[in-house]
């Protein structure tokens, strides 16, 4: 009869732990299990260098998205970002997006200017007005070595 006892609390513990190992999955995953609050925009840029799926989209500061999906338009050669807005958030066709970086050397995010005038944009529509980062890297290199125009002297003689 102990024999039982002690499987029974084991097996509670076990049960107990699967379920709290679920519910942090869901909560720090940020899964959403029974429908979705969200809308899908899509934004092209020439480089998202740096963002990645799960960046936050801010609007006014506050974070309200997350970057759903990169992938990459063949024809066009840019790089397709897939938006996912909380629902309520009113984004309009005059809208424009940037990828912004936190802080000096922080993570990469999209930041949103809704806009206000014009028609309020439906799910799986297009932000139109996009700036692509500046790359730091790049503009030290050309800086460093050599694309800068020297005054040669010498050669004017």
């Amino acid at each position: 009869m102990k024999k039982y006892s002690i499987e029974t609390v084991v097996g509670i513990f076990v049960i107990a732990g699967l379920l709290s190992i679920v519910y942090m999955t869901v909560k720090l995953g940020k899964v959403s299990l029974f429908g979705d609050d969200y809308y899908s925009l899509y934004a092209n840029f020439g480089t998202v260098s740096g963002l990645r799926v799960g960046s936050p989209v801010e609007i006014d500061g506050i974070e309200a998205g997350r970057v759903e999906r990169l992938s990459i338009d063949q024809e066009k050669q840019v790089a397709v970002v897939e938006l996912k807005i909380k629902k309520g958030i009113k984004v309009y066709d005059n809208a424009g997006a940037s990828v912004k970086t936190a802080g000096l050397i922080g993570d990469k995010f999209i930041k949103v200017d809704p806009g206000g005038g014009g028609e309020v944009l439906k799910p799986g529509e297009r932000i139109t007005e996009t700036t692509s980062p500046l790359d730091i890297e790049d503009m030290i290199g050309k800086y460093a070595f050599g694309d800068i125009k020297k005054d040669n002297k010498e050669d004017t003689k």
